[in-house]
């Protein structure tokens, strides 16, 4: 298998790369740790592109149990199958859902699982999946017979760090955490998605957006994602470079700030460093 050097839309980082390819080559689950939007879902996207190798997508949510991803059986509908006549109830395949580990494991072609999101289903879920992902098999109780993979898919785990992982769960992983972009990267990024964007423009930009991360006491960090949503606007809109840096009147506070800043605390707050920073001839962050 090829190895992963990022993609035309995705720029990865020499330290992701590395933990990519050294979790392919060890036939390990990858979690991926980072702020959200900083990219981990989609580089679920960019390697099973990168890899030419189809993805299979498992969200997870608070109401997740670990064998939702391994089948899920119907038994009320084959009981009112079976009260109406019906032939199918004779065989219990009829009434068996795959999971997202079935569809893995069954697959065709070598896939790309990403398991999203981790850390929002109940503590005992990861622990509830070692086995199944140490040995890539699981039984099925209806039938009697074990589905197996013939080759491992090539796992990746995403967790926000909303609650911590049991020690048995991350010994099975190669754990890799995104850092938060450096300015350059950050350029680099805007750039994949912006290619005709002037550079006065990105740079006022990124100056008023970290001015806005830095910002102490900041209830949620803009993220990436964000910024590029913010940009997006900014274009449309034909923003001047030279808006973002005005702070006269009632301009405390960049243009289209919603994209930014998502709750009112944060907008009081950045509101009134900026007005206070003013005052002392500063920006908010400087």
């Amino acid at each position: 298998m090829s190895r992963f050097t990022g993609t035309q839309r995705y720029i990865a980082t020499e330290d992701l790369k590395v933990a990519v390819n050294a979790a392919v080559a060890l036939e390990r689950p990858l979690l991926v740790k980072g702020e959200p939007g900083t990219g981990k879902t989609v580089l679920a996207y960019e390697l099973a592109e990168a890899l030419d190798a189809p993805l299979i997508t498992w969200h997870i949510k608070s109401t997740t149990k670990a064998h939702n991803g391994l089948y899920e059986y119907d038994a009320v509908s084959r009981l009112r199958d079976s009260q109406l006549g019906d032939e199918r109830v004779h065989d219990v395949r009829n009434y068996l859902k795959p999971g997202k580990l079935w569809e893995a494991f069954t697959a065709p072609q070598r896939p790309v699982l990403l398991i999203d999101e981790i850390d929002k289903a109940d503590i005992e879920f990861p622990n509830d999946l070692l086995q199944e992902l140490d040995r890539m098999e699981f039984f099925v109780q209806e039938t009697g017979e074990t589905i197996r993979a013939d080759t491992r898919p090539v796992v990746l785990i995403t967790s926000n760090n909303e609650k911590e992982l049991p020690d048995a769960f991350l010994r099975r992983c190669f754990f890799h955490y995104i850092r938060f972009p450096d300015a350059e990267t950050l350029k680099s990024i805007v750039n994949v998605h912006f290619p005709d964007i002037k550079p006065r423009l990105v740079s006022e930009a990124l100056r008023t957006f970290y001015e806005i991360r830095d910002t102490p006491g900041l209830k949620k960090k803009p993220s990436t994602s964000e910024l590029l949503d913010w940009l997006k606007l900014l274009l449309v809109d034909d923003i001047d470079p030279t808006t973002l840096r005005e702070t006269s009147g009632s301009k405390l506070i960049p243009p289209l700030h919603g994209a930014l800043l998502k709750n009112e605390q944060d907008v009081h707050l950045f509101e009134r460093l900026a007005f206070l920073n003013r005052r002392e001839g500063a920006r908010p962050g400087g």
